[in-house]
């Protein structure tokens, strides 16, 4: 009889436990980042990738290329999520159906780079148009990302409003990200246009100076885009707006314009304002 009453009691917690295991949660699918190697060498994105998955549970796999490329990887369905910074790509993208949602995220700025002898004396000059100008008539060497990246755009629309196009061996089209440019400009004592976070990021190890800052053409705008699902039906939609919620989150928000004040003195990024 007692073995009996022991024998059921293993059936039953049988029954619970195999249906606790019908119960359990299934894996969350991994959410696919589409954004800027901006982004990723300032530092800022590592932090939040781990934070995102602390917090959710969802594991983020950031795919980091020029804003262009990330745009494109929207447009393939390539991306659950994108984090980018070429204004005018952003609104192609929505206009054209491709973009569920666009948010302002963050924002930063460009400068101009450069070794401290300036041998095109940039820092004479107020406007990143003028610094541009003084680099040409000077064949002074100049460092472009040539990868059609956001900060690339940015940078020929310098040198448009400089009714300049550069060619020549004193100008060199990388084809990299911002952190090899910094470090090609820094070898070769060369000039070359930056996000501010990444420059920062990168300071102790390079001799190059700011040269131009503070001009309108520089604002460096981020967006947070969710593709569109009618485009795009396999997407992680639940996952991609789950990390916009997260960007956009207070706790989130805060630690973006914190981040980068202890080791250089002032945030890598700035936040806008609430309305």
């Amino acid at each position: 009889m007692r073995y009996l009453k022991i024998l059921g009691l293993i059936l039953v917690l049988g029954l619970i436990v195999v249906g606790g295991c019908g119960k359990a949660e299934a894996p969350k699918a991994p959410v696919i980042l589409a954004t800027t190697t901006s982004f990723q060498d300032s530092g800022l994105l590592d932090v939040l990738v781990q934070k995102f998955k602390k917090q959710t549970g969802y594991e983020l796999k950031p795919i980091s290329v020029g804003s262009g490329e990330a745009v494109a990887m929207g447009k393939r369905g390539e991306a659950d999520v994108m984090v980018v910074h070429s204004p005018k790509d952003e609104e192609a993208f929505m206009a054209e159906g491709f973009g569920k949602s666009r948010q302002p995220l963050m924002y930063n700025d460009y400068v101009l780079v450069g070794p401290e002898t300036d041998p095109a004396k940039c820092k004479a000059v107020k406007t990143a148009a003028e610094a541009f100008m003084a680099i040409s008539n000077t064949n002074s060497a100049f460092i472009s990302r040539g990868d059609k990246s956001g900060t690339h755009k940015k940078e020929q629309a310098i040198w448009a409003k400089a009714t300049i196009k550069p060619a020549g061996a004193w100008y060199v089209e990388a084809g990299q990200g911002m952190g090899e440019v910094l470090n090609m400009a820094n070898n070769k004592a060369a000039y070359a246009l930056t996000d501010r976070g990444t420059y920062l990021a990168h300071r102790a190890n390079a001799s190059l100076k700011i040269m131009v800052e503070g001009d309108p053409i520089l604002l460096n705008p981020y967006s947070v885009i969710i593709p569109s699902p009618a485009k795009f039906p396999k997407m992680n939609l639940v996952g991609g707006e789950k990390f916009a919620e997260f960007l956009l989150s207070e706790s989130t928000q805060k630690l973006i314009s914190e981040f980068g004040k202890d080791k250089y003195g002032q945030p890598l990024f700035y936040i806008y304002p609430k309305k």
